[in-house]
């Protein structure tokens, strides 16, 4: 069993606010939540950045791969006006 901890950092080019920003990562991290993920907002003051952290376990190194890049298919298909970065570790 893994553990994978991964940091995704958005660019919310559209955003000026953040009211704008809590609205659009709420929207996210409940999509994330039914995966079975612990999700985290470490986003700062400025509103058209923001990170969010996740946290799951795995089967194996081919289970965490996968997850990811599902996680990844699922962020660029629901959210596709959004630019992001996936950061990740397995342990």
């Amino acid at each position: 069993m893994l553990i994978v901890h991964a940091l995704i950092t958005f660019d919310l080019l559209y955003v000026n606010s953040l009211k704008g920003r809590r609205k659009v990562l709420h929207a996210i991290k409940d999509r994330l939540k039914t995966q079975n993920m612990a999700v985290a907002d470490l986003s700062g003051e400025y509103p058209k950045e923001a990170r969010i952290a996740l946290c799951f376990f795995a089967k194996g190194q081919e289970n965490a791969n996968n997850k990811i890049q599902k996680l990844e298919e699922q962020l660029q298909h629901h959210f596709p006006e959004l630019e992001f970065d996936i950061q990740y570790e397995i342990f």
